[in-house]
């Protein structure tokens, strides 16, 4: 099968169930931004194996990172189906999923420093990237709300999907600060 398929040479993409619409439809908007966060979550995955980040920490990071990209398909999938076909070709996301980005937030929180400032996003590099999917994953979220806003029905999988990207925003912004902590890096305050 040929990955060019000729078919969006029009400026149309086709949704989840068949119908197309033009590619800068709210839809195609939204889950191409997710798609985006995804891809560049696997950068982060990349480097979660370098020497700086302590391995157990890295192998743990790296299981949560894949499932957040799990997730993220999954919200994604929502996003380019027509509500009418939303429940019934994928599972809901869990509520839990959320809760699971929570504990992983306080975990991660209760070894950082308090943060007394704004942050400027610097070394590690891997902290710079988390800080760089976090604004990915707040366009997101911006997206997810003006997909709701365009459509005439919303099911409660986008509505999931916007919570969801909410908390993991919150998510990468920790996790950028954690890698700051694991490897002894100081951070960059921003001190008006």
């Amino acid at each position: 099968m040929s990955i060019y398929t000729k078919t969006g040479d029009d400026g149309m993409t086709s949704l989840i169930g068949g119908g197309r619409v033009p590619k800068n439809h709210p839809r195609v908007e939204a889950y191409g931004n997710v798609d985006e966060l995804i891809s560049f979550i696997g950068l982060i995955i990349s480097n979660t194996d370098d020497p700086a980040v302590r391995p157990a920490e890295g192998k743990h990071l790296k299981e949560c990172l894949i499932r957040i990209q799990n997730n993220l398909m999954l919200v994604a999938a929502h996003f380019a189906t027509p509500e009418e076909g939303t429940n019934k070709q994928f599972k809901s996301l869990k509520e839990s999923e959320v809760t699971f980005l929570e504990k992983e937030i306080d975990a991660m929180t209760a070894n950082n420093p308090a943060q007394t400032a704004f942050i400027l996003p610097g070394a590690p590099k891997i902290a710079a990237e988390c800080h760089i999917a976090r604004t990915i994953c707040r366009r997101c979220e911006r997206r997810s709300i003006s997909l709701a806003a365009n459509t005439e029905q919303v099911s409660e999988n986008v509505k999931a999907g916007t919570k969801y990207l909410n908390r993991l925003a919150d998510y990468l912004f920790t996790l950028g600060r954690y890698f700051c902590t694991i490897t002894n890096t100081p951070e960059e305050f921003w001190l008006p």
